[in-house]
């Protein structure tokens, strides 16, 4: 293996690409968020069961691209921290957002829409318009 071979990956894999630009935007939403309590996952989370009550894991799953395993033990911490109610129906358990789920996403809102909006003044509407088609593409060839 030479020095070449070694240089590609971190200059033109997707995936190390991708990770960085994730971990960056991670990084960037939960200071935003950090007086909320949350992080960037349980908002995900909290804004999904929101537009969808009663959604189970694997529709979330599914939905947010998400593996299962992850999701379930993110959900099992929300939960246990009172912010979702779990109700089964037949096989599956459906997961609302209970009282105090309710008022962390309303707390933690205004303070996501500040990150997303210094985000895209960062990035001018059409770099975000460009960005939000690209990463489309991406998650959709692969």
């Amino acid at each position: 293996m030479d020095a070449a071979e070694l240089e590609a990956p971190g200059k033109e894999c997707a995936m190390v690409r991708a990770r960085m630009a994730a971990r960056a935007v991670t990084r960037h939403f939960e200071s935003y968020l950090g007086p909320s309590g949350l992080t960037g996952a349980q908002f995900t989370l909290l804004v999904s069961l929101k537009s969808d009550p009663g959604a189970t894991a694997t529709e979330l799953a599914e939905r947010l691209a998400i593996d299962r395993t992850t999701l379930v033990r993110n959900l099992e911490v929300l939960e246990r921290g009172g912010l979702l109610t779990s109700a089964k129906d037949g096989r599956a358990r459906r997961k609302t957002l209970s009282k105090a789920g309710e008022k962390a996403l309303a707390k933690a809102l205004p303070l996501w829409r500040k990150a997303q909006d210094e985000l895209v003044d960062r990035l001018g509407a059409d770099g975000w318009s460009q960005a939000r088609h690209s990463l489309k593409a991406l998650r959709e060839a692969v």
